[in-house]
């Protein structure tokens, strides 16, 4: 048996506990850290400092946490005026077909007489006293007002006037159309209406055009040119220019004030020389009193177990002539009123060129409070319109059918009610 002695064997020594972390370099590191910290920190507090006092100068003096902001006094408004200009707005150029306009400006008005004083024999003529001068805001809103036209204040039941000029070029082989102006329409609205034009070529309707929308006037002045290229001049004779006057809303569909209809055959238009014209505005809906607006055949079944209501837009007869061609574009929107609202919508397809349109479409409405729905809260409201490329389509007439209806379309709406799951049709007359 061996016995160790303190002498075999390697050597132990013991550990430093404190190690590197106590260290010169290991201070050195933290020492440095903590000055650049504090360093940048004096740096942001300046910083804070120095932008305190820059918006405090621009606010006036420096401002104390107990002081309340200074606020500029607001600049007065000044007319708006063209870069180049000093006395005219910015505006349209005008059509170079469009006569100049005179000039505006009014001849010197002479001074009233005046007395010399009594008790003296004074040779000297007192002279008025000058005006006051006015601001240079006022001064430059009163030079750049533009003159309004006259508007007359009644009618006499006209519709008023459309100014146009004609133009062919031969070589362009092309018809330009200018709308002029517009006279005295009539005013439905107590600031006046906010008219423009629409323009078509008669028999194609393929040129569709429409002037921009003048506010609030009975004689708007457009000064606008429409150029159609590819007309011949074995074809103007066969040309018809169609205008309709209308009242833009922004809410509802365009007022139509009137019409004008102007066939080429009885102008002579010769090449490059523009041929101005006046015609006076025709009401449109003349044609619809005298001949009637026409009438609607509809099926209706009633399923009450499904609470659905089905409507069988057939065809309809005898619509109002829509333009001078004697044809229209019709189609027709339903809408489904429960307790006097509009719930569902639908509408058919459109049938060009036609008077008497074959429609034969189906429709399904879902009416509410079911299983136990009745039409008693309900009914049909069906519109008849003449589509339009340009504008916004024209309300032909209208039929409403329900319970609380009159004549053939309450008759109809009961026998519906009477008779469930069967198809009941009946011929309708539009209203207005």
């Amino acid at each position: 048996m061996n016995i160790l002695t303190p002498h075999d064997g390697p050597d132990i020594s013991p550990i430093d506990s404190g190690g590197e972390w106590h260290s010169a370099t290991f201070w050195v590191l933290v020492v440095g850290a903590s000055a650049l910290v504090a360093a940048a920190l004096a740096v942001f507090a300046c910083w804070i400092t120095r932008r305190r006092s820059t918006l405090a100068h621009k606010l006036g003096g420096k401002r104390g946490p107990d002081k309340a902001l200074v606020f500029q006094p607001p600049r007065r408004a000044t007319a708006v005026r063209s870069p180049g200009s000093a006395t005219h707005y910015l505006r349209k150029s005008p059509s170079p077909t469009a006569a100049a306009p005179p000039p505006t400006t009014s001849p010197p008005q002479p001074l009233p007489p005046t007395n010399p004083p009594s008790g003296g024999n004074s040779p000297h003529t007192p002279t008025a006293p000058e005006p006051t001068p006015l601001s240079k805001e006022l001064a430059d809103a009163n030079a750049t007002e533009k003159p309004k036209p006259i508007e007359p204040e009644t009618n006499d039941g006209k519709l008023g006037d459309l100014h146009f000029k004609l133009r062919y070029e031969n070589e362009k082989s092309a018809l330009v159309v200018s709308v002029v102006s517009c006279q005295g329409l009539p005013g439905r609205e107590p600031a006046g209406p906010d008219p423009y034009v629409k323009l078509q070529l008669l028999p194609d309707k393929q040129h569709k055009v429409k002037t921009r929308v003048v506010r609030k006037t009975r004689c708007p002045v457009y000064d606008e040119d429409f150029t159609f290229y590819g007309i011949a001049p074995h074809q103007l004779a066969a040309i018809t220019l169609h205008f309709v006057v209308l009242s833009f809303d922004r809410y509802s569909r365009d007022e139509i004030i009137g019409e004008v209809v102007s066939p080429l055959s009885t102008l002579q238009l010769h090449s490059g020389e523009a041929t101005a014209l006046c015609r006076e505005i025709q009401p449109r809906s003349l044609k619809m009193r005298s001949v009637g607006r026409g009438e609607v055949l509809v099926s209706l079944c009633w399923q009450p177990a499904a609470a659905r209501l089905t409507v069988v837009l057939l065809k309809a007869r005898n619509l109002p002539k829509m333009d001078v061609t004697g044809l229209a574009d019709p189609y027709v929107k339903m809408y489904l009123l429960y307790n006097g609202q509009r719930i569902a919508k639908k509408k058919t397809h459109v049938k060009k060129r036609t008077l008497n349109p074959v429609f034969n479409e189906s429709f399904v409405f879902e009416v509410p409070a079911a299983p136990n729905a009745t039409l008693d809260h309900v009914s049909l409201e069906l519109l008849v319109l003449d589509w339009d490329r340009v504008t916004k389509n024209e309300v032909i007439g209208r039929l409403e059918l329900g319970a609380e209806g009159a004549g053939s379309a309450r008759h109809h709406w009961r026998e519906v009610q009477a008779a469930p799951r069967r198809q009941i049709a009946d011929w309708h007359k539009l209203k207005e």
